[in-house]
């Protein structure tokens, strides 16, 4: 018999840890220190856990890359102390919150497994049970004595992905996260059912590595037919930002109106780092593959291909805050560095 695996629980806020106030009827935080009053069945799971919590839990609307730095800071110090960790966050914005640790993180080899739900843990249809007790089990599924699950991911409703190749779709329903792009890592079914070949296989032998220093100088432009020149304008010639997400139509397609061809060319000339993210839920950007992208493409827009806008935006900052060379910029956003893109 191995040791048991012991996984740390750290609690930033969201629905899943919220109880409703009887007076008013408000959701408001209750204390996880309580977790196994509320929880009985965690007793049952075949590994110790150790909880923390932000002292302030916050809304995951009110997420900012300082408290991805708290989180990536606190599995950081716990690094060696612990087999596995799970985040439990609002669901909000989980996706952005688990790309981005997936860069922040580098050379990451445990599971940090990201999960929340839709309704409180105290309500009686709760789908938080079963999303906090199966992403233990996930965080502590080993094989001898190593973690089976090496990267930030993110369990909801049966199903563990990639972190940041995951979107919320679905603001109702208790399967609120998809991963178009990525088949899943796992499923929680009669049996845990684990997608070895998907896993991510990361550097042996590497020590964990913090990258915190995220810049947050970036912009997201989604086009519209008939969006107006002053607006491109205003953000394209803005001395305020360093990098634009640039979210076009189906494979990387946008307007060839010239004065729109010239604010591109005229801001990545001027050092706008533009990245070209599709609208479609899932997909690639293919820049060439129609007229109406191969301007892009000669502009030197970089092509985001199959990323997801959360996680474009996480690996923009992660990069701008490592004061990567300018030069190599466009060939480094391009290469999958944490699985983030095909």
């Amino acid at each position: 018999m191995g040791k048991q695996p012991h996984i740390l629980l750290i609690y930033t806020g969201g629905t899943i840890g919220m109880i409703k106030d009887v007076d008013t009827g408000f959701l408001k935080a209750f204390d996880f220190n309580s977790l196994l009053v509320k929880i009985p069945e965690l007793r049952l799971l075949d590994c110790s856990i150790e909880t923390i919590s932000f002292e302030e839990p916050i809304d995951s609307s009110n997420m900012h890359p300082k408290y991805w730095a708290d989180i990536a800071t606190i599995i950081g110090t716990h690094y060696s102390d612990f087999d596995g960790f799970v985040v439990l966050h609002g669901s909000d914005t989980m996706s952005y919150t688990a790309s981005a640790l997936s860069f922040m993180l580098e050379n990451l080899a445990k599971p940090v497994i990201l999960t929340g739900s839709q309704l409180p843990i105290g309500d009686l249809r709760t789908d938080a049970k079963e999303n906090l007790i199966t992403s233990i089990q996930m965080a502590s599924l080993q094989i001898e004595g190593k973690p089976v699950i090496r990267e930030v991911g993110l369990y909801f409703e049966y199903k563990l992905y990639r972190g940041n190749r995951t979107i919320k779709l679905n603001a109702e329903h208790f399967e609120a996260f998809e991963s178009f792009n990525y088949p899943n890592l796992a499923e929680s079914g009669v049996h845990l059912k684990v997608n070895t070949d998907s896993l991510w296989r990361p550097k042996p032998n590497s020590k964990l590595v913090l990258r915190t220093a995220m810049d947050t100088r970036i912009g997201v432009l989604k086009l519209f037919p008939g969006i107006s020149q002053p607006i491109c304008e205003a953000i394209l010639t803005s001395k305020l930002i360093k990098g634009l997400v640039l979210e076009t139509y189906g494979s990387g397609n946008a307007t060839t109106e010239p004065w729109f061809l010239t604010l591109i060319a005229n801001a990545i000339r001027n050092g706008l780092h533009i990245v070209n993210v599709t609208q479609c839920a899932g997909g690639s950007v293919n820049m060439g593959q129609y007229e109406t992208s191969s301007d892009l493409k000669l502009l030197g827009v970089i092509s985001g291909r199959d990323i997801t806008t959360e996680a474009a935006v996480t690996k923009l900052m992660y990069l701008l805050g490592e004061n990567v060379n300018h030069k190599e910029f466009k060939t480094i956003f391009e290469t999958s560095l944490r699985g983030e893109m095909s």
